[in-house]
């Protein structure tokens, strides 16, 4: 079956193979014949998406009668399954699905409810999985195998829950060869965490800090701009390479004034923070 996938935004995870888009349909000669299409598939990953994600649909549907809309983000979607290259770029893998945390600001628990593990893994060097670690022994046994036989290093870019990190999680990371991996310090009182975990993974094994790199949501629940950069900086000061998320409401909007995203923009990228910091 041939399947246009359509996407509201790109990301480093779209897929980009010619069956593949961004945003409502290109002119005719640039879309594909609609002989030669069996369905269009909208996918939405954020919730904020929803509203463009339905004028996609209509849009694209002025030229292709199969039009549907799914994705991690969309109500009653099923993720039950996980097809290679299909909705994200080809070595990104899927394991699992689901978390079974019950952060307020994080949807996939209401998603897609607890951890579920896939009996087949796909192939792949990126691993997508939102709490990875929540996994049984068993699975990510097989996962490290798999990672095994990939000749790119290893990324653990869906999250690696610091509170799940104990000695023996520690060791199987430490046995397979890791590119990047993405903790995570979320709240003011994660931070206790984050150090406890990145103890026991450096005790492991020397991971510089361009390999430890940790997700921060800023901006939620009434944080200030000084308490996120507090946070930020308290990360860098514990030996990770911070990733500033800026926190968007699943319902409405927020608009992030000028010092916000100028503290985002700065926490995005390394090159930002090691010029404004020495370096260890």
């Amino acid at each position: 079956m041939r399947i246009v996938r359509v996407f509201p935004e790109r990301t480093a995870m779209t897929p980009d193979d010619s069956l593949a888009f961004v945003g409502y349909p290109p002119l005719p000669g640039f879309r594909p014949d609609p002989s030669e299409v069996d369905e269009v598939h909208v996918s939405i990953f954020a919730t904020w998406q929803m509203e463009k994600g339905r004028a996609l649909a209509a849009a694209w549907g002025q030229y292709y009668p199969a039009v549907k809309i799914g994705g991690p983000a969309w109500p009653g979607n099923e993720t039950n399954g996980f097809s290679p290259g299909m909705y994200v770029k080809q070595d990104v893998v899927f394991t699992s699905r689901g978390c079974n945390r019950r952060c307020a600001y994080f949807l996939v628990p209401s998603r897609e409810g607890p951890v579920r593990e896939y009996s087949t893994i796909a192939e792949g060097y990126i691993i997508q999985d939102n709490n990875f670690l929540a996994c049984s022994r068993e699975h990510r046994l097989k996962v490290y195998e798999m990672l095994s036989r990939q000749t790119r290093a290893a990324v653990f870019s869906g999250g690696i829950d610091c509170r799940l990190v104990t000695d023996e999680v520690a060791a199987e990371l430490a046995s397979i060869r890791i590119a990047q991996m993405f903790l995570a310090a979320d709240t003011a009182d994660s931070l206790d965490t984050l150090a406890r975990a990145v103890d026991r993974l450096r005790h492991r094994h020397n991971y510089s800090r361009r390999k430890l790199r940790c997700y921060v949501l800023i901006g939620y629940d009434g944080e200030t701009i000084e308490q996120a950069e507090s946070r930020l900086e308290g990360a860098w000061s514990i030996g990770v390479l911070p990733f500033a998320q800026l926190f968007r409401p699943p319902v409405g909007t927020i608009e992030y004034g000028h010092d916000w995203l100028a503290l985002w923009r700065k926490w995005t990228r390394p090159a930002a923070m090691f010029s404004a910091h020495e370096v260890m």
